[in-house]
């Protein structure tokens, strides 16, 4: 699978989804309000946050889980056979052990994405979401190889670079977080740091057209094979990071 393309059009999808949902009542149009409450909130206050704070960030990508666009995303994704699988599967292995991963080889998927969390001070993320949907599994699973995105499509963890992953996920697989983030960073650049806005582009650029050619990075079950080189594992799955041809 090259990206997205979608055998139904999303307009007719989305109507299709909503037909067959039950009559909404009180608390579900409430909670779709108070959703949507929550959602803008966090999207203001990114915008004006340069703290590094994660907390606007969760709280947007919470109030998108009960959304049709997060719906449509997972029932397009589920047209490829090796993500309906997984998906169906639930694979969710427990976090890795990074101590053991820095003992593997320098140049595999293992070492590197150790390495880059230890270098960052980070820890592996394991979302706490009850898994009770395939759109829930789809969120934890994201999240969790999220800083393995990173490594294998060669975009850093910084605001530049994390927006160059969003457009990635977003021609994988329409994550519509990654929609929000991208143009909040887009109004954030235009109207508080000009500056920013040309490698901005330039970042979503090369993540879109990356993430179109690529072979569907969800569908990878990466903790199996560590031990593989990064090389090996970007060859496999037709990316090519800038800076690399």
């Amino acid at each position: 699978m090259h990206g997205f393309n979608p055998q139904v059009h999303p307009a007719q999808a989305v109507s299709t989804l909503r037909r067959s949902r039950p009559q909404s009542s009180v608390w579900s149009t409430v909670k779709g309000w108070l959703q949507g409450v929550r959602g803008t909130t966090a999207f203001i206050q990114l915008l004006f946050d340069d703290s590094g704070n994660l907390a606007p960030i969760d709280e947007l990508s919470l109030s998108l889980l009960d959304s049709p666009a997060f719906e449509l995303a997972v029932m397009q994704m589920k047209r490829d056979p090796a993500i309906a699988a997984l998906i169906e599967e639930r694979y969710l292995p427990p976090a890795p052990d990074l101590d053991q991963l820095r003992q593997l080889p320098p140049d595999s998927l293992g070492y590197v994405y150790a390495s880059n969390l230890t270098q960052n001070g980070f820890d592996p993320i394991q979302a706490e979401i009850p898994i009770t949907s395939d759109i829930s599994y789809v969120e934890s699973r994201w999240q969790q190889t999220h800083d393995i995105w990173h490594v294998i499509t060669g975009f850093d963890p910084s605001d530049i670079g994390e927006m160059g992953l969003q457009a990635f996920y977003l021609a994988q697989f329409q994550l519509p977080l990654s929609s929000l983030l991208i143009a909040n960073a887009l109004i954030s650049a235009t109207v508080l740091k000009p500056a920013a806005l040309s490698p901005l582009l330039t970042a979503i650029a090369q993540g879109w057209d990356m993430g179109q050619t690529a072979r569907p990075l969800i569908a990878q079950k990466w903790e199996t094979a560590w031990e593989k080189p990064v090389a090996v594992w970007r060859q496999e799955l037709h990316i090519q990071p800038d800076g690399d041809a």
